[in-house]
Formats: structure tokens, sequence, C-alpha cells
């Protein structure tokens, strides 16, 4: 029975379980649409298994799927740990789950069937968007009731991070998502023009700024110093890296409008901003892997730690990359090429997945009374598997946009294009069978942790830890 002197975990339960069925589920449609680039008669023409219509589930899958159900675990999780309480309402907890995983089902249905407002990262319909915000408020008063009640006076800077990225998301998504509806499956957007690419690229790059960055930064700032056993480098930094980050963010979305319609001085200022965002996104880069000073001898034996620390190189790589490409002169041979799919995915599989996957192994067995996962070893070859196949994705997606730009612009003597369009898709066509197999490898990775979860929890039955006496330690 549910007391105040343990934690809520059956619903921390609940998100990191679903995190590990989305994510096979997501990455499985990814691998599908990577192959029907080879093969576009793959699904045989079938209107709702077309490459338009699944690639915009896989997104979903991924990120809100996958990535959504981590961010409320590990949120939940930290915030009662960090708080010494239970969450503020077990009821409204339970809410969040169920309705999120209508969010997802819906998603599921009415993507493959068309149904779709064709905003980047927000296609779902207004009467899922009313449920979103609806699912989403409650776990703003879940979070921040938790926080209200805590019985530590420090709020550790992980919860600074979940919380920044709970109240950001839902201002992106109400401001974005206004519509006018014409049927119960169809509306406008209340936006047009400019303006409504402009608002669509402030909320899109948003999105990856708060839910996959700002969120699994929190992630990073409990699990990284757990795991290793040593406290947070510097946690000034922590706090300099937070302010920062989330100032600076809010004003990069310009940059995916370079040489459109959009106002010069607004695309230079997405650029100028851009190029600031370098500074933070390294400090928490550096600040993470600089946590395990005095411990690096555990990244030979713990490929938790391995899938941690390498999360942190891709995330420093990836916030070098998007910088630079915001660019207008590097983005005028980067823009609409294979080149930003290789600088998506490198945040995506590299710091965003990797860094789930180490928080999940850390999770799941402490939710089923166990100090470890099933199988370390399978841990082990989960990690060299995604990392070979993310860096056979990523360098495939390099080589083939920096081709593809330049055969796009390139010139003869005369005047006229040196290549068809044709030409440069032809040329692509091997890059494309070695994204397959780096996206064939990642999918195998999720496969495995799969299997190890199930395993770690059969025989095992769920544990809520007791919370410490106010006298106990500050942290826990």
């Amino acid at each position: 029975m549910a007391t105040e002197s343990t934690y809520n975990y059956k619903v921390v339960r609940q998100f990191a379980i679903m995190t590990v069925v989305w994510g096979v589920v997501g990455m499985l449609v990814g691998v599908i649409i990577a192959a029907q680039l080879i093969w576009p008669d793959l699904t045989y023409g079938i209107p709702w298994l077309s490459y338009g219509r699944l690639r915009p589930l896989h997104t979903n899958a991924v990120i809100f799927a996958f990535g959504g159900c981590a961010l409320f675990a590990s949120s939940y999780y930290v915030v009662q740990r960090t708080s010494h309480a239970r969450l503020f309402s077990d009821g409204l907890a339970a809410f969040t789950f169920w309705g999120w995983q209508a969010v997802i089902v819906l998603a599921a249905v009415t993507l493959p069937l068309g149904i779709t407002t064709a905003k980047e990262y927000a296609e779902l319909e207004w009467p899922i968007d009313i449920l979103i915000a609806l699912v989403w408020v409650a776990y703003a008063i879940v979070f921040f009731g938790t926080l209200a009640k805590r019985k530590v006076e420090h709020i550790y800077v992980a919860n600074w991070f979940f919380g920044a990225f709970i109240l950001t998301i839902a201002v992106l998504h109400i401001v974005n998502s206004a519509e006018v509806p014409v049927t119960f499956w169809k509306s406008y957007s209340a936006y047009a023009g400019a303006q409504d690419a402009m608002v669509q690229w402030w909320y899109g790059h948003n999105a990856v700024g708060f839910f996959l960055t700002a969120g699994f930064l929190g992630m990073m700032y409990y699990f990284v110093p757990k795991q290793a056993g040593r406290p947070v480098y510097s946690y000034r930094l922590s706090v300099v890296h937070f302010w920062a980050l989330i100032f600076t963010y809010m004003w990069a979305g310009p940059h995916h409008l370079h040489y459109t319609a959009l106002p010069d001085w607004a695309q230079s200022l997405g650029m100028i901003f851009s190029l600031i965002l370098l500074a933070p996104s390294w400090g928490g880069m550096i600040n993470g892997i600089m946590t395990l000073s005095g411990a690096w001898h555990k990244l030979r034996t713990d490929p938790i730690l391995k899938f941690l620390i390498v999360s942190l190189s891709f995330y420093g790589m990836s916030t070098f990359e998007g910088p630079m490409m915001s660019i207008k002169t590097v983005n005028a041979l980067s823009h609409y090429t294979d080149w930003t799919i290789g600088h998506v995915h490198s945040g995506a599989l590299g710091w965003v997945g990797l860094v789930t996957m180490g928080s999940m192994y850390y999770l799941i067995p402490r939710l089923f009374g166990r100090t470890e996962m099933y199988s370390t070893r399978l841990i082990n070859v989960h990690f060299w598997v995604s990392t070979i196949g993310i860096v056979l994705y990523i360098a495939a997606m390099w080589i083939a946009g920096v081709m593809q730009g330049l055969m796009w612009r390139a010139v003869g003597d005369d005047g006229t294009l040196t290549y068809s369009f044709v030409e440069s898709v032809k040329a692509t066509y091997p890059f494309y069978a070695i994204r397959l197999l780096g996206g064939l490898l990642y999918l195998s990775g999720m496969l495995i942790m799969f299997y190890n979860m199930v395993k770690t929890i059969a025989g095992n039955r769920a544990v809520d830890a007791a919370i410490p006496a106010p006298a106990a330690a500050a942290h826990a």
C-alpha cells in the first residue's frame, strides 16, 4: 500500500519499461524508412506505409514516445530522490502515464492515415494537441508539487533542468499548436506565411533545445555522478551552464530559415545566438566528462558509464557542428542535404539515445530490487553495437550531404548546372545502404536491451524504496 514513507516507483517503472518498448518500435520504423530510400517499392505502394507517412511516425515515436517516456521516468525518479519526498499526487502521476501512452497510440493511428498538420515535430491534430496539453499540465503539477514538499532545502541542479524543460515545452506546444479546427481531424494554423515558419522553427529548434537537451541534461547531472560514484565536477559551472543554456537556446530557431522569406536580420540573429550556444553546451559537456576525474579506470569495466560518457562526447560534437552549420556560408552548402540528417542523428542516436540507455540501465534493476541488470556482458555488447551503428550512420550522411551540396551548386563555364538532380540521387545511393546498416545495428542494440530488461524483471518483484528520515544525508 502506498504511503508517504516510500517513493512512488510504480509510475517510474511503467515509464522505464515503455521507454525500451517504444525505443524498439520507433527505431524499427526508422529502419523501414531507411530501407524505403533504397527500395522505393518496399511497401508495395500501400498509402499508410508510404515514406511520407511513416517518417513523421518515426520522429514522433523516437522523440516523444522513447525520449518522452525516458524523461518522465527519470524526472519522477530524480525529483523524489533529491527531494526526499513522494510524488505530489499518485493519481495525477498515473494520469500522465496513461495519458501519454494514449497520445502515442493516437499518433501511431493518425499519422499513417495521413491525418497531420504537416508541422515538423508538431504533426498531431488538434484533439491530440489538447490531450498533450492536459497531460503536460498534470506533469508540471506533479513535478513542481513534489519540489514544493521537499524535505531538503536545496534544489539539486538536475531538477532545474527538468523544471525548465517542463515549463518551456508547455509554452512551445501551446503557442505553436494554436490552430483553427474545421473538422474533428482537420485544422489550419493560426499563423500564415513567414510568421508561421518563424513560430514553427522557434518551436522546432527549442523542441531540440529543451525536450532533447535540457531534459536529458537533467538525466546527465544525476546519473553520471551516481554511476561514477563521484560528485559533479563543478557545481558552480552546472548553475552557469543552466542559465546560459536556457537563455541562449530560445533565440537560435531562425537558423533553420536561412535564405528564405524570413527577414535577413532575423536569420542573422538566429546565427549569432547559435554560435554563442557553443559555450554553454561545451561547458555542460566538460562538466559531465570531468566528473570522472579520479575515476577514469571505471570506464574499462563499467559499460553503463561508457554509455553515459560517450553520449556526452556526441553531445559535444553535435553542439559544435550545429553552430557551425548555422553560419550562412556553411548553411548554403549544407541546407536541404543529408548532412543535416547526419547532424540530427549524431545528436539523437549519440547523445539522446546513449544517455537514455545508460540511465535506464541504472534505473531498471533498482526499480525491481536488484543492484544490476541481468547481464553486464550484454550491456557491453549493446554499447559497441550501437556505437558502431552510429558511426556508420553519421559518417555516411556527412559524406553524402557534402557531396550533394557540392553537386547541386557545381556550374560549368557557361553558367549551367554541371549535374542534374537525379545524378546527385544516384551518387547518394551507396551511402543510403551504409546508413541502413548503421540503423540495423542500432536497432539490434535496442533489441538486446529489451531482452536484458525482460530477464532482469523476470522473477523479481517491484520495489518501492523507503524515504530517508529527515536527519539523513542531504542528498539521495
